[in-house]
């Protein structure tokens, strides 16, 4: 069979999810030939946004890069690896060596010895920095003859996005300039007004969101409505319920991590976290700033970087944990245009 070429440096994305990063990739240039993931709903979403691209739907631990000779050229330009990011989070950091998904990471090595990619690009929490697979996998790395930059933490809103969402990638390299390919350029930090003003109140229910399908507002109680109508706009916080309509798990208890619960967003700042609760104003700060309701699919999504014509398969939960999930397109652009940088040089 013949093995295809490509005009643009080759890209392979392991873990693809919904496929953000494979998006970013190709804003910043690359050509994705092939992804891999092993869930329904997310791998129906990238077929349906990136059709020209060999996706394997499988458990990657029963995928052999063998299967992917048909799209590699005789090189392949860049190993993508986002491995679900869970086992590493703060909320997980006890439970981790108990995770069947923390060994996943080692799963992309067979990719690494089968095609020797010129770079392996690596991003998960900052957690992740920290524990023994990270630098088992640092120094095999340095075995196989690779340049192994020191692990980088970075906010997505330095880079496009208007969101805080802080990660860590690393950056590995073989034949071509590793400081080219670390010199992310920060950018301007965008904010949520700038991001979601423009669009209309929505209606409630999604029966109800004929002319976006991600854009209604979820059903909210009488008593969520009548709490979020004490929170000040632009930013307020649960600080200023008054008693009776404080959580009673809330009362008198100290600041903690989920302080940001029942919270507003603010239209001249960046949005927290997204998570795949992020259409839930009990998850987090996902209150709308000036509206008594939570933010839309839609605000998420575009919060996140996604063009308004990505199109998302699934129920309301599913599509939020698709979107909470991904990796910030906008973010992968970035950092993917430095790295295609590196290779052409």
């Amino acid at each position: 069979m013949a093995i295809k070429r490509y005009q643009k440096p080759s890209a392979l994305d392991l873990f693809c999810g919904s496929g953000a990063v494979s998006l970013g990739l190709k804003q910043a240039g690359f050509e994705v030939v092939g992804a891999v993931d092993l869930d329904v709903g997310a791998c129906t979403t990238y077929r349906a946004n990136h059709p020209e691209v060999k996706l394997v739907e499988k458990d990657i631990r029963e995928v052999s890069a063998g299967d992917f000779d048909d799209v590699i050229p005789g090189k392949l330009d860049l190993l993508v690896v986002c491995a679900p990011c869970q086992p590493f989070s703060s909320q997980n950091r006890y439970k981790k060596d108990n995770d069947a998904r923390s060994n996943l990471v080692e799963q992309s090595k067979k990719f690494i010895i089968h095609f020797e990619p010129s770079i392996v690009f690596l991003e998960n929490v900052p957690g992740l920095a920290s524990t023994d697979i990270f630098s088992n996998f640092s120094e095999w790395l340095g075995r196989a003859g690779y340049e192994v930059a020191k692990p980088m933490r970075i906010d997505a809103s330095e880079l496009g996005v208007a969101q805080r969402r802080i990660r860590m990638i690393l950056i590995a390299v073989k034949g071509v300039s590793l400081e080219k390919a670390s010199n992310i350029a920060r950018i301007g930090k965008k904010t949520v007004g700038q991001l979601i003003r423009d669009l209309p109140t929505p209606p409630i229910g999604r029966n109800a969101a004929r002319e976006d399908p991600l854009h209604y507002s979820r059903r909210h109680s009488l008593l969520n409505i009548e709490r979020l109508s004490h929170i000040p706009v632009n930013g307020g916080s649960r600080q200023s319920l008054p008693p009776h309509l404080q959580l009673t798990c809330h009362k008198n208890s100290r600041r903690s991590s989920f302080s940001d619960t029942y919270g507003r967003m603010s239209w001249d700042d960046i949005s927290p976290t997204l998570t795949t609760g992020c259409t839930d104003i009990t998850k987090g700060r996902y209150a709308h700033p000036v509206q008594n309701r939570a933010i839309t699919l839609r605000e998420a999504a575009r919060l996140q970087s996604f063009p308004d014509n990505y199109v998302f398969f699934g129920n309301a939960s599913q599509v939020a944990m698709q979107i909470g999930n991904a990796v910030p397109p906008e973010m992968m652009r970035s950092i993917a245009t430095s790295l295609k940088a590196a290779i052409q040089t």
